[in-house]
């Protein structure tokens, strides 16, 4: 009988750890999942508890910025896989927040990766990428070869963590890559992201609760894609003969106005109705569209989206109309 596998996930109480811990608790893994302690802590299992797997992660106090305690705790349990999805991941929040999400999201991806070369080099890595790294976009569809021009401090910290993975496996042979995720969302999503901010209000105003939503920049495009369906190209990364990079999208692009449409649309109201443009809402620099090719994924890890934006949007709303009615 084959030894069960062990995962460490960063990250593990946000929408993807969420995700991927259920997926590989589904599959036999034993999941840990690293915690930064925090005066919130209660409010942490959350996403855990939505989908009903909070008591099968084990969870363990440590951080990115801490090198020492991430190098105890790959010795201590001696994972397989490590996934490293914790960052400061709020693009508006890294122009408040520069010198943080540089620590967090790119030198504490450079944290896990040393902690593993020290511990357990063995062990197979993946690093949460981003679309957001194309930025300014170089090519109409962005795939593993178009060229990167990041436009916040969270896509430039990306973009370090990124390299520093491709770095590693160059410079030490280990199992480390990269997934370059386009926008994935789901009801676990945090409400400060525009899609869950959208469905949220469409909710609250269906329910009378209020009468607007202020958004910025809606002409915006971006391709969105379920994060259910994108845990699973990170499982499949780690399964391959050889690391390497994979971008993983629907293909299909849309703005955030046709987003907030098919909202509104999910409880017989009109968007247009409801949406103010708030100019404290738009980004110092934007990224005006994103589109992905997913055919490198498609082809070697047999791996496409299955859940389209209409149905992902109104699973959300209707979450959000649980949530909203219970007074969350």
């Amino acid at each position: 009988m084959s030894q069960q596998k062990r995962a460490l996930i960063t990250g593990v109480t946000g929408q993807d750890g969420a995700y991927l811990a259920q997926l590989l608790l589904d599959k036999g893994y034993e999941v840990f999942g690293l915690v930064r302690r925090s005066s919130t802590a209660e409010n942490a299992l959350i996403r855990l508890k939505w989908l009903g797997i909070a008591a099968d992660v084990n969870l363990i106090d440590g951080n990115l910025t801490d090198l020492s305690s991430l190098i105890r705790t790959i010795s201590d349990i001696k994972p397989d896989e490590v996934y490293n999805l914790a960052a400061q991941s709020f693009v508006k929040t890294s122009w408040d927040q520069p010198i943080l999400t540089a620590q967090v999201t790119g030198v504490g991806a450079l944290n896990v990766l040393e902690a593993i070369r020290i511990a357990k080099p063995d062990v197979r890595f993946y690093q949460a990428s981003t679309s957001e790294m194309f930025g300014k976009i170089q090519q109409p569809e962005q795939n593993e070869l178009t060229p990167f021009y990041p436009r916040s401090p969270y896509a430039v910290a990306k973009l370090y963590a990124h390299w520093m993975t491709t770095n590693y496996r160059e410079s030490f042979g280990m199992y480390a890559c990269s997934g370059i995720l386009f926008n994935h969302e789901s009801p676990l999503r945090g409400i400060e992201f525009v899609t869950r901010k959208v469905t949220d209000a469409v909710a609250r105003i269906k329910l009378g609760q209020q009468n607007e939503l202020r958004l910025g920049n809606i002409d915006a495009k971006r391709d969105w894609g379920h994060a259910r369906d994108y845990v699973k190209a990170m499982w499949l990364m780690l399964q391959q003969d050889e690391a390497e990079e994979f971008v993983i999208a629907t293909g299909r692009t849309t703005t955030v106005r046709d987003m907030c449409h098919i909202a509104f649309e999910h409880v017989g109201l009109k968007a247009d109705d409801h949406i103010v443009i708030d100019e404290k809402f738009f980004r110092p620099a934007e990224v005006e569209i994103l589109l992905g090719d997913p055919a490198k994924a498609k082809e070697k890890l047999g791996w496409e989206a299955e859940t389209s934006l209409e149905d992902m949007i109104c699973e959300m709303v209707d979450a959000d109309l649980e949530r909203a009615s219970y007074g969350h």
